[in-house]
């Protein structure tokens, strides 16, 4: 019965000498491993702390440890306003990344768009609008510019009165039955002219014509400085 409990003892002892063993073998393991990593490290730490050593020669005039630390606390104080920056940086780089979608359809777009108007002639107008412009800065003074300047208005009202639709179509029709009539047999003899002077519609002409004479006529005499000087003359 001894005898047994104490070949259990020893079956006992045994086990914790074997994970004694196996725990010191561990920590003699990590040990060592440790003892390579220092020795990895130190050469580059060393490198490290050179590098880092010239460097700071280099400002050593320039730095101040006072300046880092403001720096800190102006980073710390402003937290904030850097979070919603990087917020911000983040959302413009996603309307980028939008952009690169879109941008390829965009461009095809605007491709078309400029073909288009190619093939309708804009580009051809606007070539010949440039050398009209050229003619014009050619050909005119400045002081035609200005005097074009100043009755811009009065041009643009005439050129207004004259696109007046009844007026357009009364000219376009005069024109049309000038065209049609010019290759007739025309009758200019004395009596011809007198039977062609019975026709109300000569007789509206002529007196049309009469009374547009006399505008002009009236508007060229007041025009007219050799017509002015008897009249001041005179007075």
């Amino acid at each position: 019965m001894d005898s047994a409990l104490a070949l259990d003892d020893l079956t006992v002892l045994h086990a914790k000498l074997d994970r004694l063993t196996d725990l010191l073998e561990g920590q003699r393991r990590r040990q060592q491993e440790l003892d390579e990593l220092k020795r990895d490290l130190v050469p580059i730490a060393n490198q490290m702390m050179q590098l880092t050593i010239e460097q700071l020669a280099e400002i050593d005039s320039e730095f101040q440890l006072e300046d880092l630390l403001h720096l800190l606390k102006r980073v710390l104080r402003n937290t904030r306003k850097l979070t919603t920056l990087m917020d911000r940086l983040d959302a413009l780089m996603g309307i980028a990344d939008e952009a690169t979608l879109i941008g390829p359809q965009v461009f095809d777009q605007t491709v078309e768009a400029l073909d288009r108007l190619e093939r309708k002639g804009y580009f051809s107008l606007a070539r010949q609008g440039g050398r009209i412009v050229d003619r014009v800065v050619t050909e005119f003074s400045e002081e035609d510019v200005r005097l074009l300047g100043d009755n811009i208005v009065l041009i643009l009202n005439t050129v207004k009165d004259l696109t007046q639709p009844e007026l357009l179509q009364f000219v376009r029709s005069t024109l049309l039955i000038a065209e049609q009539e010019i290759d007739r047999p025309i009758d200019a003899s004395f009596g011809g002219l007198l039977r062609q002077a019975r026709d109300p519609a000569v007789r509206r002409g002529l007196a049309l014509t009469m009374r547009v004479l006399h505008v002009i006529g009236a508007q060229a005499g007041e025009r007219d400085p050799s017509r002015a000087a008897p009249e001041a003359g005179s007075a």
